[in-house]
């Protein structure tokens, strides 16, 4: 019996990436959770993704990922001119790109972006309540409840904030750790070859950094 991985909606190139490589990357035991795709003259293939299992994200992790994504993009050339190749986890404030996302986050507060307006707006804060596979709940900071067709939000994320980051630790099974740097977009790079630089040897890694910050591990393609 097999069960059907939520894979998150992209569109044009970012798609065409998605679907070359989420087969691998779930045979592996991982989750796409977002590509972009930014810049022109040398662009940037960005990959998040989640363990399937739960566990922690590490860097060990973003290595085998970029080495696998590396191999199959280099067969599928999406990209004629020299890219680079990104893959690290989601962070702790992550997007919400999945119904999973929304259900699993549900009670936390994060920002929506629409491409067509609603109700005379595209940008709205509140608490995500969930969703289906057509449909994003959120309650806004007026106490009115939000319904959203999925196939119209442009970007929804979590917001960093006290609550997220203790619901994470705890979630986690780690201790609390004042201080800790747990943004996912506040991240270092290896090198080439996906080896953590001097300096960062995975089991010297913070462990609530390594929960919302793995390492990207950039890989130029030509």
């Amino acid at each position: 019996m097999y069960l059907t991985v939520e894979r998150p909606h992209h569109e044009g190139l970012e798609a065409r990436i998605a679907n070359a490589i989420a087969p691998t990357i779930e045979h592996m035991g991982y989750e796409l959770v977002r590509v972009q795709v930014s810049g022109k003259e040398r662009p940037v293939v960005q990959i998040m993704a989640d363990r399937a299992d739960g566990a922690a994200f590490r860097v060990e992790d973003c290595e085998a990922i970029s080495h696998a994504v590396g191999a199959v993009l280099d067969v599928e050339d999406p990209i004629k001119n020299e890219w680079a190749l990104e893959v690290s986890s989601a962070g702790i404030d992550r997007p919400l790109t999945r119904a999973k996302d929304w259900n699993s986050y549900a009670g936390h507060l994060a920002n929506l972006e629409l491409t067509v307006p609603q109700d005379g707006r595209k940008k709205f804060r509140g608490i995500a309540l969930g969703a289906d596979a057509e449909t994003a709940r959120m309650k806004l900071e007026d106490g009115t409840e939000l319904v959203v067709a999925r196939g119209n939000i442009r970007r929804a994320r979590l917001i960093l904030t006290d609550a997220l980051i203790a619901a994470t630790v705890a979630a986690a099974g780690l201790p609390d750790q004042d201080g800790a740097d747990l943004d996912g977009d506040d991240q270092d790079e290896a090198d080439q070859d996906g080896v953590v630089p001097d300096g960062d040897d995975p089991s010297d890694i913070d462990a609530a950094d390594a929960e919302a910050s793995a390492k990207p591990t950039p890989a130029t393609r030509n």
